[in-house]
Protein backbone atom coordinates (compact mmCIF):
# COMPACT_ATOMS: atom_id res chain seq x y z
CA UNK A 1 0.00 0.00 0.00
CA UNK A 2 1.27 3.28 -0.74
CA UNK A 3 2.55 6.42 1.29
CA UNK A 4 -0.21 8.71 -0.53
CA UNK A 5 -2.95 5.72 0.07
CA UNK A 6 -2.63 5.59 3.94
CA UNK A 7 -2.74 9.14 4.38
CA UNK A 8 -5.93 8.79 2.18
CA UNK A 9 -7.40 6.82 4.38
CA UNK A 10 -6.14 8.48 7.85
CA UNK A 11 -7.92 11.68 6.53
CA UNK A 12 -11.37 10.10 5.36
CA UNK A 13 -10.81 8.49 8.70
CA UNK A 14 -10.39 11.65 10.85
CA UNK A 15 -13.57 13.13 8.51
CA UNK A 16 -15.92 10.61 9.72
CA UNK A 17 -14.69 11.11 12.80
CA UNK A 18 -15.22 14.72 13.31
CA UNK A 19 -18.64 13.94 11.48
CA UNK A 20 -17.42 15.68 8.29
CA UNK A 21 -17.87 12.62 6.51
CA UNK A 22 -20.21 10.84 4.86
CA UNK A 23 -20.06 6.45 3.96
CA UNK A 24 -19.48 7.49 0.50
CA UNK A 25 -16.24 9.64 1.11
CA UNK A 26 -14.81 6.32 1.63
CA UNK A 27 -11.38 5.50 0.00
CA UNK A 28 -10.39 5.68 -3.19
CA UNK A 29 -9.26 1.86 -3.45
CA UNK A 30 -12.96 0.97 -1.68
CA UNK A 31 -15.62 -0.32 -3.89
CA UNK A 32 -18.63 0.30 -2.92
CA UNK A 33 -22.10 -1.51 -3.84
CA UNK A 34 -25.22 -1.54 -2.74
CA UNK A 35 -28.52 -3.76 -2.88
CA UNK A 36 -32.26 -3.65 -2.36
CA UNK A 37 -31.86 -7.82 -1.21
CA UNK A 38 -32.76 -9.10 2.27
CA UNK A 39 -29.44 -9.22 4.54
CA UNK A 40 -29.83 -12.90 4.73
CA UNK A 41 -30.51 -13.70 0.65
CA UNK A 42 -28.10 -15.64 -0.89
CA UNK A 43 -27.11 -12.74 -2.93
CA UNK A 44 -26.13 -10.45 -0.08
CA UNK A 45 -24.13 -13.26 1.48
CA UNK A 46 -22.31 -14.15 -1.91
CA UNK A 47 -21.56 -10.33 -1.68
CA UNK A 48 -19.60 -11.17 1.40
CA UNK A 49 -17.84 -13.95 -0.09
CA UNK A 50 -16.96 -11.51 -2.89
CA UNK A 51 -15.85 -8.83 -0.48
CA UNK A 52 -13.52 -11.42 1.51
CA UNK A 53 -12.18 -12.62 -2.09
CA UNK A 54 -11.02 -9.37 -3.29
CA UNK A 55 -9.36 -8.45 -0.02
CA UNK A 56 -7.39 -11.61 -0.06
CA UNK A 57 -6.66 -11.07 -3.81
CA UNK A 58 -5.30 -8.05 -3.54
CA UNK A 59 -4.33 -7.78 -0.04
CA UNK A 60 -6.19 -5.54 1.27
CA UNK A 61 -5.40 -2.38 -1.15
CA UNK A 62 -8.32 -2.83 -2.84
CA UNK A 63 -11.73 -3.54 -0.95
CA UNK A 64 -15.53 -3.53 -1.04
CA UNK A 65 -17.85 -1.90 1.09
CA UNK A 66 -21.16 -3.44 0.91
CA UNK A 67 -25.19 -1.26 1.77
CA UNK A 68 -28.06 -4.10 1.53
CA UNK A 69 -31.34 -3.97 2.35
CA UNK A 70 -32.13 -0.90 0.62
CA UNK A 71 -29.76 1.12 2.63
CA UNK A 72 -29.09 3.16 -0.10
CA UNK A 73 -33.15 2.91 -1.56
CA UNK A 74 -34.61 0.32 -3.62
CA UNK A 75 -33.10 -0.91 -7.04
CA UNK A 76 -34.47 1.98 -9.27
CA UNK A 77 -32.33 4.19 -6.94
CA UNK A 78 -29.22 1.85 -6.69
CA UNK A 79 -29.11 1.81 -10.51
CA UNK A 80 -29.07 5.29 -10.72
CA UNK A 81 -26.31 5.81 -8.24
CA UNK A 82 -24.10 3.04 -10.29
CA UNK A 83 -24.94 5.32 -13.40
CA UNK A 84 -23.83 8.35 -11.76
CA UNK A 85 -20.83 6.91 -10.19
CA UNK A 86 -22.03 8.03 -6.75
CA UNK A 87 -21.24 4.09 -6.35
CA UNK A 88 -19.35 1.34 -8.19
CA UNK A 89 -22.21 -1.24 -8.02
CA UNK A 90 -25.38 -3.13 -7.47
CA UNK A 91 -26.70 -6.57 -7.42
CA UNK A 92 -30.23 -6.21 -8.80
CA UNK A 93 -33.12 -8.40 -10.47
CA UNK A 94 -32.60 -7.99 -14.36
CA UNK A 95 -36.60 -6.46 -14.67
CA UNK A 96 -34.96 -3.25 -12.92
CA UNK A 97 -32.43 -2.97 -15.67
CA UNK A 98 -34.99 -3.21 -18.51
CA UNK A 99 -36.09 0.52 -18.54
CA UNK A 100 -32.04 1.19 -19.73
CA UNK A 101 -31.43 -1.57 -21.85
CA UNK A 102 -35.04 -3.17 -23.38
CA UNK A 103 -33.29 -6.36 -24.43
CA UNK A 104 -33.46 -8.00 -20.75
CA UNK A 105 -36.87 -8.19 -21.94
CA UNK A 106 -36.13 -10.93 -23.90
CA UNK A 107 -35.03 -13.11 -20.97
CA UNK A 108 -38.65 -12.71 -19.74
CA UNK A 109 -40.39 -15.37 -22.10
CA UNK A 110 -43.36 -16.41 -20.33
CA UNK A 111 -43.05 -19.76 -19.30
CA UNK A 112 -39.85 -21.15 -21.82
CA UNK A 113 -37.66 -22.08 -19.08
CA UNK A 114 -38.10 -25.79 -17.93
CA UNK A 115 -35.03 -25.63 -15.27
CA UNK A 116 -32.15 -23.60 -13.83
CA UNK A 117 -29.21 -25.16 -16.06
CA UNK A 118 -31.34 -23.98 -19.04
CA UNK A 119 -31.06 -20.59 -17.83
CA UNK A 120 -27.42 -20.90 -17.27
CA UNK A 121 -26.60 -22.06 -20.43
CA UNK A 122 -28.53 -18.82 -21.81
CA UNK A 123 -26.92 -15.74 -20.06
CA UNK A 124 -23.73 -18.29 -20.11
CA UNK A 125 -23.67 -17.62 -23.94
CA UNK A 126 -24.41 -15.41 -26.98
CA UNK A 127 -27.09 -14.08 -25.41
CA UNK A 128 -25.31 -12.77 -22.31
CA UNK A 129 -22.64 -11.52 -24.41
CA UNK A 130 -25.27 -9.38 -26.48
CA UNK A 131 -26.85 -8.25 -23.34
CA UNK A 132 -23.27 -7.39 -21.62
CA UNK A 133 -22.96 -5.37 -25.30
CA UNK A 134 -25.87 -3.04 -24.70
CA UNK A 135 -25.16 -2.30 -21.15
CA UNK A 136 -21.91 -1.16 -21.75
CA UNK A 137 -23.26 0.89 -24.59
CA UNK A 138 -25.28 2.26 -21.72
CA UNK A 139 -21.94 2.89 -19.16
CA UNK A 140 -22.23 -0.33 -17.17
CA UNK A 141 -20.20 -3.46 -16.95
CA UNK A 142 -21.50 -6.66 -15.89
CA UNK A 143 -19.93 -8.45 -13.79
CA UNK A 144 -21.82 -11.74 -13.44
CA UNK A 145 -25.00 -13.51 -13.08
CA UNK A 146 -26.79 -15.15 -9.80
CA UNK A 147 -29.71 -17.20 -9.54
CA UNK A 148 -33.02 -15.13 -8.59
CA UNK A 149 -35.08 -17.97 -9.51
CA UNK A 150 -38.75 -18.91 -11.06
CA UNK A 151 -41.29 -16.68 -9.67
CA UNK A 152 -44.54 -18.26 -8.64
CA UNK A 153 -47.59 -16.70 -7.86
CA UNK A 154 -49.41 -16.31 -4.18
CA UNK A 155 -52.80 -14.76 -3.26
CA UNK A 156 -55.49 -14.77 -0.99
CA UNK A 157 -58.13 -15.37 -2.95
CA UNK A 158 -58.47 -19.08 -4.40
CA UNK A 159 -55.59 -22.07 -5.63
CA UNK A 160 -54.05 -21.47 -8.86
CA UNK A 161 -54.61 -24.73 -10.83
CA UNK A 162 -56.15 -23.65 -13.93
CA UNK A 163 -55.28 -20.71 -16.52
CA UNK A 164 -58.74 -19.44 -15.61
CA UNK A 165 -57.53 -18.78 -11.67
CA UNK A 166 -55.43 -16.14 -12.92
CA UNK A 167 -58.56 -13.77 -13.94
CA UNK A 168 -59.56 -11.08 -11.81
CA UNK A 169 -56.80 -11.06 -10.15
CA UNK A 170 -54.74 -7.57 -8.85
CA UNK A 171 -51.62 -9.47 -9.06
CA UNK A 172 -48.30 -7.15 -7.76
CA UNK A 173 -45.17 -7.21 -10.34
CA UNK A 174 -42.00 -5.91 -10.90
CA UNK A 175 -41.72 -2.67 -13.13
CA UNK A 176 -41.22 -4.72 -16.36
CA UNK A 177 -43.19 -4.21 -19.55
CA UNK A 178 -43.05 -7.75 -20.63
CA UNK A 179 -44.37 -9.21 -17.18
CA UNK A 180 -47.32 -7.29 -16.83
CA UNK A 181 -48.26 -7.75 -20.58
CA UNK A 182 -47.68 -11.50 -19.39
CA UNK A 183 -50.09 -11.45 -16.34
CA UNK A 184 -53.08 -9.14 -18.90
CA UNK A 185 -52.62 -11.80 -21.77
CA UNK A 186 -54.00 -14.12 -18.39
CA UNK A 187 -56.64 -12.43 -17.42
CA UNK A 188 -55.09 -11.13 -14.16
CA UNK A 189 -54.93 -7.27 -12.95
CA UNK A 190 -51.03 -6.58 -12.72
CA UNK A 191 -50.02 -3.79 -10.58
CA UNK A 192 -46.53 -2.45 -10.53
CA UNK A 193 -45.11 -1.88 -7.27
CA UNK A 194 -41.81 -1.34 -5.28
CA UNK A 195 -41.05 -4.82 -3.51
CA UNK A 196 -41.28 -2.34 0.31
CA UNK A 197 -44.95 -1.79 -0.28
CA UNK A 198 -45.60 -5.08 -0.83
CA UNK A 199 -46.51 -6.63 2.70
CA UNK A 200 -48.18 -3.74 3.94
CA UNK A 201 -50.32 -3.47 0.43
CA UNK A 202 -51.10 -7.41 0.61
CA UNK A 203 -52.01 -6.92 4.13
CA UNK A 204 -54.84 -4.20 3.41
CA UNK A 205 -56.28 -5.61 0.35
CA UNK A 206 -54.53 -3.32 -1.96
CA UNK A 207 -53.12 -6.20 -3.92
CA UNK A 208 -54.64 -9.79 -3.96
CA UNK A 209 -51.20 -11.40 -4.54
CA UNK A 210 -47.84 -10.99 -5.70
CA UNK A 211 -45.19 -13.34 -7.70
CA UNK A 212 -41.73 -13.93 -6.40
CA UNK A 213 -39.34 -16.86 -5.91
CA UNK A 214 -39.67 -18.58 -2.92
CA UNK A 215 -36.67 -17.14 -0.82
CA UNK A 216 -38.24 -13.55 -1.68
CA UNK A 217 -41.32 -15.05 -0.31
CA UNK A 218 -40.18 -16.41 2.84
CA UNK A 219 -36.96 -13.51 3.90
CA UNK A 220 -39.75 -11.03 3.19
CA UNK A 221 -42.32 -13.29 5.64
CA UNK A 222 -45.08 -12.50 2.99
CA UNK A 223 -46.80 -15.58 4.25
CA UNK A 224 -48.20 -13.91 6.85
CA UNK A 225 -50.49 -11.95 4.35
CA UNK A 226 -51.04 -14.78 1.90
CA UNK A 227 -52.56 -18.10 2.03
CA UNK A 228 -52.32 -19.53 -1.54
CA UNK A 229 -48.86 -20.70 -3.45
CA UNK A 230 -48.35 -22.26 -6.46
CA UNK A 231 -45.19 -23.67 -8.73
CA UNK A 232 -46.42 -21.00 -12.08
CA UNK A 233 -42.85 -20.73 -12.83
CA UNK A 234 -43.91 -18.17 -15.26
CA UNK A 235 -40.56 -15.90 -15.23
CA UNK A 236 -36.94 -17.66 -14.43
CA UNK A 237 -35.29 -14.22 -12.99
CA UNK A 238 -31.55 -13.59 -12.56
CA UNK A 239 -30.01 -11.30 -10.66
CA UNK A 240 -26.96 -8.89 -12.42
CA UNK A 241 -24.03 -7.16 -10.52
CA UNK A 242 -23.40 -4.39 -12.68
CA UNK A 243 -20.57 -1.48 -12.26
CA UNK A 244 -20.17 1.98 -13.59
CA UNK A 245 -18.10 0.89 -16.89
CA UNK A 246 -15.78 4.45 -16.40
CA UNK A 247 -14.92 3.53 -12.56
CA UNK A 248 -14.42 -0.04 -13.39
CA UNK A 249 -12.02 0.69 -16.04
CA UNK A 250 -9.95 3.39 -13.83
CA UNK A 251 -9.31 0.32 -11.97
CA UNK A 252 -5.26 -0.68 -13.36
CA UNK A 253 -5.73 -4.46 -15.17
CA UNK A 254 -4.57 -6.42 -12.14
CA UNK A 255 -7.26 -4.78 -10.11
CA UNK A 256 -10.12 -5.01 -12.57
CA UNK A 257 -9.01 -8.94 -13.00
CA UNK A 258 -9.34 -9.54 -9.17
CA UNK A 259 -12.63 -8.05 -8.85
CA UNK A 260 -14.14 -10.08 -11.92
CA UNK A 261 -12.04 -13.12 -10.22
CA UNK A 262 -13.86 -12.29 -6.74
CA UNK A 263 -17.47 -12.23 -8.41
CA UNK A 264 -16.54 -15.67 -9.89
CA UNK A 265 -16.27 -16.77 -7.12
CA UNK A 266 -19.43 -15.42 -5.24
CA UNK A 267 -21.42 -16.11 -8.22
CA UNK A 268 -20.52 -20.18 -8.20
CA UNK A 269 -21.34 -20.07 -5.08
CA UNK A 270 -24.61 -18.60 -5.31
CA UNK A 271 -25.98 -20.60 -7.81
CA UNK A 272 -25.18 -23.87 -5.66
CA UNK A 273 -26.79 -22.31 -2.81
CA UNK A 274 -30.15 -21.21 -4.74
CA UNK A 275 -31.03 -24.35 -5.50
CA UNK A 276 -30.62 -25.45 -1.97
CA UNK A 277 -32.34 -22.18 -0.87
CA UNK A 278 -35.32 -22.80 -3.61
CA UNK A 279 -36.02 -26.17 -2.13
CA UNK A 280 -35.82 -25.10 1.36
CA UNK A 281 -38.23 -21.96 1.01
CA UNK A 282 -40.61 -23.77 -0.34
CA UNK A 283 -41.30 -26.33 2.15
CA UNK A 284 -40.90 -23.34 4.80
CA UNK A 285 -44.12 -21.64 3.48
CA UNK A 286 -45.67 -24.97 3.33
CA UNK A 287 -44.30 -25.38 7.08
CA UNK A 288 -45.58 -21.64 8.17
CA UNK A 289 -49.14 -22.79 6.53
CA UNK A 290 -49.32 -22.11 2.87
CA UNK A 291 -51.82 -23.94 0.85
CA UNK A 292 -49.39 -25.06 -2.30
CA UNK A 293 -50.49 -26.11 -5.76
CA UNK A 294 -48.58 -27.43 -8.23
CA UNK A 295 -49.91 -26.75 -11.79
CA UNK A 296 -49.98 -29.76 -14.09
CA UNK A 297 -47.64 -30.33 -17.20
CA UNK A 298 -51.05 -29.48 -19.28
CA UNK A 299 -52.16 -26.38 -17.44
CA UNK A 300 -48.32 -25.28 -18.37
CA UNK A 301 -48.62 -26.00 -21.76
CA UNK A 302 -51.96 -23.92 -21.97
CA UNK A 303 -50.35 -21.24 -20.31
CA UNK A 304 -47.93 -20.89 -22.59
CA UNK A 305 -50.13 -20.96 -25.53
CA UNK A 306 -52.19 -18.09 -23.49
CA UNK A 307 -48.99 -15.65 -23.90
CA UNK A 308 -47.59 -16.37 -27.27
CA UNK A 309 -49.12 -12.68 -28.29
CA UNK A 310 -46.55 -11.64 -25.65
CA UNK A 311 -43.68 -13.48 -27.19
CA UNK A 312 -44.26 -11.89 -31.36
CA UNK A 313 -45.21 -8.53 -29.19
CA UNK A 314 -41.26 -9.10 -27.81
CA UNK A 315 -39.99 -9.90 -31.60
CA UNK A 316 -41.48 -6.93 -32.89
CA UNK A 317 -40.31 -4.65 -29.97
CA UNK A 318 -37.28 -5.66 -29.58
CA UNK A 319 -36.18 -7.41 -33.10
CA UNK A 320 -35.86 -11.26 -33.66
CA UNK A 321 -32.36 -11.78 -33.31
CA UNK A 322 -32.05 -11.37 -29.60
CA UNK A 323 -35.73 -13.39 -29.16
CA UNK A 324 -34.65 -15.87 -31.46
CA UNK A 325 -31.46 -16.77 -29.78
CA UNK A 326 -32.87 -17.37 -26.48
CA UNK A 327 -35.54 -19.56 -27.86
CA UNK A 328 -32.70 -21.64 -29.89
CA UNK A 329 -30.60 -21.90 -26.51
CA UNK A 330 -33.38 -23.17 -24.98
CA UNK A 331 -34.09 -25.56 -28.02
CA UNK A 332 -30.91 -27.00 -27.74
Amino acid sequence: MTTTTRITRHCCTLLMALGLGTPMLASADTLRFGGNFPNDHSSSKAMEIFQEELANRTDGDLTAQLFPAMQLGGAGENIDQVSSGAVMGTWVGIAYLSRIVAEFEALSLPFAFDNREDAFRVIDGKVGDMLNQKLAEKGFTALGYMELGFRNVTNNEHPIKEPEDFKGLKIRLQPNQTHLDTFRALGANPVSMGIKEVYSGLQQGVIDGQENPYSVIATRRLDEVQKYLSDSRHFYDYIVIIANLNKFESLSDEEQQAVRDSMDVAVEWQRSKAAEEDKAARQTLIDRGMEFTSLSDETREALRKETQGVVDELKNSLGADIVETVQAELDK
